[in-house]
């Protein structure tokens, strides 16, 4: 199985993860890693490859980020960059991580980490919508019935 971190500013890798745990139940494989003020790059890659560890070293990794070019995204990349199985996704939402916690539960071990990516966005593109009072107040055929 792979595993998940989800790296972010402040406390939000912590939210995320709890509201994930209340819709998905406790997840092993998924570690929350915070910046939080005072910290730099540095302690934040300190505490992915604490997080790495605790997961068990496993053979692929999957960081979802909060924001392309931050400090947490930062971090990731100077470990995605000496290792051909670890990958980034910035953007996180509830949507995506379960998604991808769900993906876990499903992985063989065949998935490469470029389709791990590619699910997770597709998966924060798809819980993403709109909705207006004229789109919700909108008559359809279907009400007729």
């Amino acid at each position: 199985m792979f595993g998940i971190i989800v790296g972010t500013h402040g406390e939000f890798a912590l939210g995320i993860r709890q509201s994930l745990e209340m819709i998905y139940g406790k997840r092993e494989n998924l570690k929350a890693v915070t910046l939080v003020p005072g910290e730099g790059p540095d302690d934040v890659v300190a505490k992915y490859e604490q997080a790495i560890k605790e997961l068990g070293n496993p053979d692929r990794v999957l960081f979802l980020n909060d924001l392309l070019g931050g400090s947490p995204y930062n971090a990731a990349c100077r470990i995605v960059a000496n290792n051909e199985n670890y990958g980034i996704v910035a953007g996180v939402n509830l949507p995506m991580l379960i998604a991808m916690s769900s993906a876990q539960d499903a992985d063989d071990g065949s998935a490469t980490i470029a389709e791990l990516m590619e699910q997770a966005v597709n998966a924060c593109k798809d819980g993403a919508m709109t909705a207006s009072y004229e789109s919700l107040n909108a008559s359809s055929e279907d009400d007729e019935l």
